[in-house]
């Protein structure tokens, strides 16, 4: 597989269109990219849900954004998704059904969104003169134990494999993994913030960890992606381990913590690189890159571009074992910047003002 010759700048005057545009990341992604690239020709937020993206033209709206562009579609649809990349230079592919007991009591509902949508996909952005694909992944893509897992790998796998179909196609298709975002819907710590009222929050394993990473950071590196990746890889950032135990003690210290058990499919730690990974990556730096089995030509741009180095035969990269855990009050200003600051109000905490968290999270008059 050779990779392909990234451009200066692959968004200047572009078009982009992320698919899944009304989460959590899409609305993230929108904001960079008209803060920091306003000369963007187009940026078409791409999902199902007609109510969110009429919220989210409130906060972006074509008046002041003209760039901006609405389109209801699912990933399931080929000739629609097809219609809506027509023109498009750059695809982020966001949209996923991604609650693991939801996939795995509809598991081909799943299926057909992260599998069969992710190839829809791909054979848009070959048919259609894309350039660029950054897909999104998931920890529990390594390894996997539970239906959305192995979706998600799946989907690597056929993003990697469409490099090689692409010809002399200016095309490049890349993936990035990273773990729990905080913050993001239907993720712990908002859990965590509505249950604290209660007096209870459920633990699942008072051992369980998980990577987590934030909005912004996650934006960044596909960003980077964007213009660094050469294609065929999956990148993996080098990002904090937390305790589940200490995200309970962050935000209800005073709450019961009653363990639950795992649910179904859930693993007390995530993995992004499995040992079997090691002897196909690479050290970036600030990223990971595990190649493809015949990689060597990406061996050689990252060593030549990055100095990148091969990690130890048998490197495993696991939220247990990992260098860097965030403290209870570390948790507590990650969540008062990426959580509170980040839209959620201190309404939304709960009543209890006597609690540390909430004098550590309420603005000040």
């Amino acid at each position: 597989m050779k990779p392909s010759s990234p451009r200066s700048n692959s968004l200047q005057n572009a078009s982009i269109l992320i698919t899944g545009g009304t989460g959590s990341f899409g609305k993230a992604f929108v904001k960079a990219v008209l803060t920091r690239h306003p000369e963007v020709k187009r940026l078409v937020v791409y999902s199902r849900d007609e109510l969110k993206q009429y919220e989210m033209a409130q906060l972006f709206p074509n008046s002041k954004y003209p760039a901006m562009r609405y389109f209801i579609g699912d990933v399931r649809d080929a000739a629609r998704l097809r219609r809506a990349v027509e023109g498009v230079d750059i695809v982020v592919h966001a949209a996923a059904l991604k609650q693991v007991p939801t996939a795995e009591y509809n598991p081909f509902e799943c299926i057909k969104t992260n599998v069969l949508g992710a190839q829809n996909v791909i054979d848009a952005c070959l048919d259609l003169q894309v350039h660029r694909v950054v897909a999104l992944s998931t920890d529990k893509a390594a390894a996997p134990t539970n239906l959305y897992g192995a979706t998600k790998l799946c989907s690597d796998k056929l993003f990697v494999a469409a490099n090689n179909v692409k010809g002399a196609r200016d095309l490049r298709f890349s993936v990035v993994r990273y773990g729990n975002v905080m913050g993001s819907r239907g993720s712990v710590i908002p859990y965590f913030l509505e249950r604290r009222k209660t007096g209870v929050l459920p633990i699942t394993d008072p051992a369980m960890t998980r990577f987590t990473i934030s909005l912004d950071e996650g934006v960044e590196m596909v960003l980077w992606s964007l213009t660094h990746a050469c294609g065929g890889e999956i990148l993996v950032p080098k990002i904090p381990s937390y305790r589940i135990i200490d995200v309970a003690q962050a935000i209800g210290p005073e709450c019961a913590h009653p363990v639950v058990g795992l649910r179904p499919g859930e693993k007390v730690h995530e993995e992004m690189i499995t040992a079997s990974d090691s002897f196909n990556t690479l050290d970036l730096g600030r990223y990971y890159a595990i190649l493809p089995g015949d990689g060597e030509a990406a061996r050689q741009f990252y060593a030549g571009t990055l100095g990148a180095q091969p990690v130890a035969p048998g490197f495993c990269y696991n939220s247990g074992t990992n260098e860097h855990f965030l403290s209870v009050e570390e948790l507590r200003r990650m969540i008062e910047q990426h959580v509170v600051g980040g839209g959620l109000a201190p309404a939304d905490l709960g009543n209890g003002s006597h609690s540390p968290l909430l004098r550590e999270l309420a603005p000040v008059a």
